[in-house]
């Protein structure tokens, strides 16, 4: 036990770092994993150069493999404004470490027809509105996360290898959603869906725009008026972590590019 005491708000608070609880969805190479937007699978296999097999099954002095992987689209990732920008923004420069106090909350998707947030999404399409989200994060007002994890119902397994095809595989934000929580100056975005938008919109990319403060119209890194939030999606947000308060750790490999694998790392937070 790793117990750790710190004060948010005002409010005395501790957690114990010796029991991280993870959102990601291990990436198995050889099995079932989650694909989304027909991106193929991400592959490993052995180094292969002359006088050396990077596989000690096939001889070699050591493993040693290569990867192939789309970070959108192959897994638990993070991602940052560079996502929409015409310049490279990378995601390792963006996100540089540290705890942040997260809120955990579950919501369940409605049809966009009975939301009301936006009369241009199609009335079937599930979507994660402001008026669920605001009724989840109200539940406890105790303190302000600087991050939040969504977790969507059903919350079935299968999300841990399930297939993303077609044009809206899979609920996502509102506009109006992502502007609350960019109102509520919520930094880091964690979702259990393979992205915040509709995979297909027609190059609209409302949430993710909304949550960065980037203009609709706009493909400038300088006039997103948050560039230091993140979003993760496809993540794993497990029936046995409860809704609530946590310290979030995301951890990601330092990639030059606008998003990148990552693991995020839950510790449960207590009152003192």
């Amino acid at each position: 036990m790793t117990i750790m005491r710190f004060e948010s708000q005002g409010l005395p608070l501790h957690a114990d770092l010796a029991q991280p609880l993870s959102l990601a969805i291990p990436m198995d190479f050889d099995g079932a994993q989650p694909q989304f937007l027909g991106a193929g699978r991400a592959h490993a296999a052995p180094l292969r150069i002359p006088g050396f097999t990077g596989d000690t099954r096939q001889g070699g002095s050591c493993n040693c493999e290569e990867i192939r992987l789309v970070a959108h689209c192959n897994g638990t990732h993070t991602e940052c404004v560079g996502h929409l920008t015409s310049e490279r923004v990378f995601v390792a420069d963006t996100l540089r470490g540290g705890l942040f106090l997260a809120q955990v909350v579950t919501v369940r998707p409605v049809p966009a027809g009975d939301c009301g947030d936006d009369p241009v999404l199609p009335a079937d399409d599930l979507v994660i509105c402001a008026a669920a989200l605001q009724e989840a994060l109200d539940a406890d007002k105790r303190l302000a996360p600087r991050a939040v994890v969504i977790r969507t119902l059903p919350n079935g397994a299968d999300k841990i290898t399930r297939h993303y095809a077609g044009e809206a595989p899979a609920p996502y934000l509102t506009a109006a959603a992502a502007k609350l929580l960019a109102s509520r100056e919520v930094e880091h975005l964690v979702l259990d869906t393979p992205s915040a938008d509709r995979a297909h919109d027609q190059g609209r990319l409302a949430a993710h725009r909304a949550f960065f403060g980037l203009p609709l119209s706009s493909r400038r890194a300088a006039d997103a008026t948050r560039p230091q939030a993140t979003i993760t999606e496809l993540a794993y947000v497990a029936p046995m972590i409860h809704d609530g308060w946590y310290l979030l750790d995301l951890q990601i490999p330092a990639f030059l590019c606008d998003a990148a694998p990552s693991r995020p790392l839950l510790y449960p937070v207590r009152f003192d």
